[in-house]
């Protein structure tokens, strides 16, 4: 369009075309800018929440272990007195046998012939001092009128003590027939566990008289039952230098208590004392050889086993306990999470003793009145804030 009027409408609209850009520009410019705002403003995460718990204190006594292994209180060999065939045998391998139970039977035949001739030895002797006695009485009435000599006396005194003796010498020998007619049945020296038999009726055994006497069979004590146990030097010395302090009591005049733990088990399942500790160390390991003894009433451990004994090897002391699973490993050291008065978190360095009814002692890091993160030490981070929860419970055991 030509003229003044047509130009200043086209230059207007033109105009009106670059504000409206503009404008849409910094519309835009507006709205990226209230995207980024909400973006950079975000809030921050919560805390992570842990449950905390102050340290348990309690009394405790600690516990040293050592491995020991059981053996019988008394173990007999059972062998014969006698020789001759086995008979029978009485017993059931493997069974359990009282004091005085048959065992085996040895044919006695022999040895009853043997008793019956020892008889007739000693009949004819016991008559044999009946007449010595006779002849001695009419000799005293001869000597008297002269009618014997004091020299036919004498003799007739001296036959009559050698009667005697022949009639002690049968009357031992019957005794040991009988005696030999009882041992044909050999019966249990003990109460315990017996073994397998090793002969079979109809064999020959050897009796204790040859010098070469057969073995029948085993019996084990088993109630109670002792476990051997080895302690290292380290472990006297410091038991030495307690009991010279006052502060724990030797095994060699104190029954001190002992927990045993059996294969497969945890915890301890049976309690005994100790009753003996040898006299020597062993040169070639450097340990003591002390014995315990323990109740077997259920006769459920046998001689061989294997089990892990805990000695008493303090004095009582106040300690400091935690759950074990609230110590973490940094490196060569154990630390402890414990939460801050302004809910930050430390990592506190601590020295660990013993386990006492499931809870860790605490020898050295450790306050009365810490929080210790007993669970959720996964999401505590040093330096962090947490959301501190307490525990319902202390923390484990009993207080």
């Amino acid at each position: 369009m030509s003229g003044p009027d047509g130009s200043r409408q086209l230059i207007k609209k033109h105009d009106f075309v670059q504000v409206s850009a503009i404008a849409g520009l910094l519309a835009a410019a507006f709205a990226l800018s209230g995207c980024d705002k909400p973006a950079s403003q975000a809030a921050a995460p919560p805390a992570p929440a842990v449950t905390v718990a102050q340290p348990v204190k309690r009394t405790v006594t600690d516990w040293d272990e050592f491995t020991g292994r059981f053996e019988a209180v008394e173990e007999v060999q059972v062998r014969p007195r006698v020789g001759g065939f086995v008979n029978s045998v009485e017993f059931q391998d493997g069974a359990i046998v009282r004091q005085g139970d048959l065992l085996y039977v040895i044919d006695p035949r022999p040895f009853e012939a043997v008793a019956t001739q020892a008889e007739g030895q000693l009949s004819d002797a016991r008559a044999r001092v009946e007449l010595a006695k006779r002849e001695l009485d009419r000799g005293l009435s001869l000597v008297q009128t002269s009618a014997v000599s004091e020299q036919v006396v004498d003799q007739r005194r001296q036959a009559l003590q050698a009667a005697h003796a022949a009639e002690m010498q049968a009357e031992g020998a019957l005794k040991a027939a009988k005696l030999n007619i009882e041992f044909t049945h050999v019966a249990a020296p003990l109460t315990g566990r017996v073994s397998r038999h090793l002969v079979s009726p109809g064999n020959l055994v050897q009796g204790s008289d040859t010098g070469t006497s057969t073995l029948l069979t085993s019996i084990v004590a088993l109630d109670p039952i002792y476990i051997y146990f080895d302690m290292d030097e380290a472990t006297f010395i410091k038991y030495s230098k307690l009991w010279f302090e006052g502060r724990r009591p030797s095994s060699r005049d104190t029954a001190n208590p002992v927990q045993v733990t059996l294969a497969g088990e945890t915890k301890p399942s049976r309690e005994g004392t100790v009753n003996f500790l040898d006299n020597r160390l062993d040169v070639s390991t450097g340990t003591l050889r002390s014995r315990a003894v323990v109740k077997n009433t259920d006769l459920s451990i046998l001689p061989g086993q294997f089990g892990r004994v805990r000695l008493i090897g303090s004095a009582p002391y106040e300690a400091l306990l935690i759950p074990d699973a609230a110590i973490a490993t940094d490196q060569s050291r154990k630390i402890v999470f414990v939460v801050k008065p302004d809910d930050t978190v430390e990592a506190r360095p601590v020295v660990l003793g013993p386990l006492d009814d499931g809870l860790r002692v605490i020898r050295e890091g450790l306050k009365p009145d810490d929080r210790v993160i007993v669970n959720g030490i996964q999401r505590a981070r040093v330096g962090a804030k947490v959301a501190p929860q307490t525990a319902q419970a202390p923390a484990g055991g009993k207080s």
